[in-house]
């Protein structure tokens, strides 16, 4: 587990809250069981235009399995998920184009091996956008910039290390010109030293207005970037707040738990 290390202290959290817009994601009575096992139970939240939730807890909490329900990759047993106001679709070309809107960054880069890293950020826009190919391309060289490797275009996803592939991963979501940005524990999978350079990228899409709801161990992320931290335990959210707030002061035993656990080695 990613945690901030002895050395690193916290960052301060944001001074001033940033403006957000209207809601645009928003959960409601939310339940999901695997089995007997229930995973998400009377889940509520809402996510506004240009805020960004970092959502943190203990592992098995459900913080995964909330993210993969907002983009449908997994199904709720009860509850409604709404997306700028509409419900999520069941099936078919109108799930298509929710999951066109819903940028997803996962644990691993899920980049395709055959192809070069302009081609796996173009894929989409061309496929099913139905970009023009050099327009496409020219948006996906800019954003490889922008997530710092624009010099890596023509290599493959083998030849780069795990923190570039993950950039590569960000940009080929950010194609899709998406209206919300979903990261499942996107700096996991990689080495100590590779971490901040994704960690760097997702707080200058923070900074630049993307909405994003984030699930991560990084704390030092979550003071530094995060509008409010969602702290949940057993498959329910047991208190949110600004980051400020909830690091000083939590309000459960269990968060106080949780934080003394993690910030005190």
């Amino acid at each position: 587990m990613n945690v901030t290390t002895p050395a690193e202290p916290v960052p301060a959290a944001q001074s001033t809250p940033r403006p957000l817009g209207d809601p645009l994601v928003v959960l409601r009575s939310v339940d999901k069981h695997f089995g007997a096992l229930h995973v998400l139970q009377d889940v509520n939240l809402t996510v506004h235009q240009a805020e960004v939730v970092v959502v943190i807890g203990p592992s098995g909490s459900g913080k995964s399995t909330l993210c993969r329900t907002i983009n449908r990759l997994e199904t709720v047993d009860s509850g409604t998920i709404t997306l700028d106001g509409l419900p999520l679709p069941a099936e078919g070309r109108e799930l298509a184009r929710l999951r066109a809107q819903v940028g997803m960054v996962f644990q691993s880069f899920n980049l395709f091996a055959h192809k070069t890293v302009l081609q796996n950020v173009t894929l989409g826009p061309v496929k099913v956008l139905r970009k023009n190919k050099e327009l496409a391309e020219r948006q996906a060289r800019e954003l490889l910039d922008r997530v710092g490797v624009g010099n890596q275009a023509d290599k493959y996803p083998a030849q780069l290390s795990g923190g570039q592939q993950q950039r590569v991963a960000i940009a080929r979501a950010l194609a899709m010109e998406p209206k919300v940005m979903l990261f499942d524990e996107p700096t996991s999978a990689l080495d100590p030293e590779m971490i901040n350079e994704v960690l760097d990228v997702m707080t200058t899409l923070a900074r630049d207005g993307m909405t994003m709801i984030v699930v991560t161990h990084e704390m030092g992320f979550a003071r530094r970037a995060a509008d409010r931290v969602v702290f949940m335990d057993g498959g329910r959210i047991l208190e949110e707040a600004s980051p400020e707030t909830f690091f000083t002061t939590p309000r459960t035993e269990r968060a106080k738990d949780f934080l003394s656990k993690i910030l005190a080695h």
